[in-house]
């Protein structure tokens, strides 16, 4: 569809023509071995039944499928899944150093109108042959996804340029949570949060629950569709989640809302 080596017409200028997201969209999947790819997916399902297991008990479950997995196996296949342990106990843990860390700053508030929170956090999104990773942004009163998109590498300016995006089109939230994640306590990141005097929230680590609207939307995603369909590339996948989330956001009622859909609960309360 896109010619990358075009006379005339620049990849940005060739989006803008399709109406295509150019953030991430033509990367190639990672690749791994098609038992590694096995393995992230059964890690990326059990996530959703039990976040709170760490990798001596994946280890043990996946050893039970029949798997011969070490323990610097697994986790380096929970990295690439983007696994975040919910602790039951305290995590002692101690982040980078390099990175400021900002308080969870969500909690006992009233969250009652629409860009007063939004939530950001990224997926491991899997695919035929390999796999790709999802970052999204919600509307917490909402749940009206205000930008989303796709990449083969999670990194801060990927998550910056998809914030950027949902700012330049909605409007500045009064705070934006993530969680402690390297690409979201980047200076990358959060300077574009403090250029528009966004105040800046972050889970506590090891505390999924905190973001658990976004927790959410990833069940959502991955069991209404991901889960559904088998995308061979990025433009696949791409096409099908831009499928899914207009679905989401327009024509999927939700119970929180009354049973009205995220765009008309978005539109009313921003009005």
């Amino acid at each position: 569809m896109l010619e990358p080596n075009h006379p005339y017409l620049s990849i940005r200028r060739q989006c803008e023509l399709l109406k295509l997201h150019r953030s991430g969209l033509y990367y190639v999947p990672v690749s791994e071995t098609s038992e590694n790819l096995e393995i992230m997916r059964i890690l990326d399902a059990q996530y959703f039944l039990t976040p709170f297991y760490g990798e001596r008990r994946l280890m043990a479950l996946l050893r039970l499928k029949g798997y011969n997995i070490n323990r610097k196996r697994i986790r380096r296949l929970m990295k690439l899944v983007n696994w975040n342990t919910l602790f039951q106990e305290p995590n002692t843990s101690k982040p980078d150093k390099s990175h400021k860390i900002y308080p969870y700053l969500l909690k006992g508030i009233d969250i009652n109108k629409a860009n007063q929170v939004w939530c950001c956090d990224i997926t491991y999104i899997p695919m035929k042959k390999g796999f790709m990773y999802l970052c999204a942004i919600i509307d917490v009163h909402t749940r009206y996804v205000v930008n989303w998109g796709i990449s083969n590498t999670m990194n801060a300016e990927w998550c910056r340029d998809i914030a950027d995006v949902a700012i330049l089109k909605h409007g500045k939230p009064e705070i934006f949570n993530t969680d402690q994640g390297s690409q979201f306590t980047s200076e990358v990141f959060t300077g574009l949060l403090k250029e528009h005097e966004i105040k800046i929230s972050m889970d506590g680590k090891g505390r999924a629950l905190d973001n658990i609207w976004i927790e959410r939307l990833w069940r959502s995603v991955k069991y209404e569709h991901i889960y559904l369909n088998v995308h061979e590339d990025g433009l696949s996948l791409y096409q099908g989640l831009k499928g899914y989330f207009n679905f989401y956001n327009r024509t999927r009622v939700h119970q929180s809302l009354d049973y009205s859909t995220p765009i008309e609960a978005y539109m009313a309360k921003a009005a």
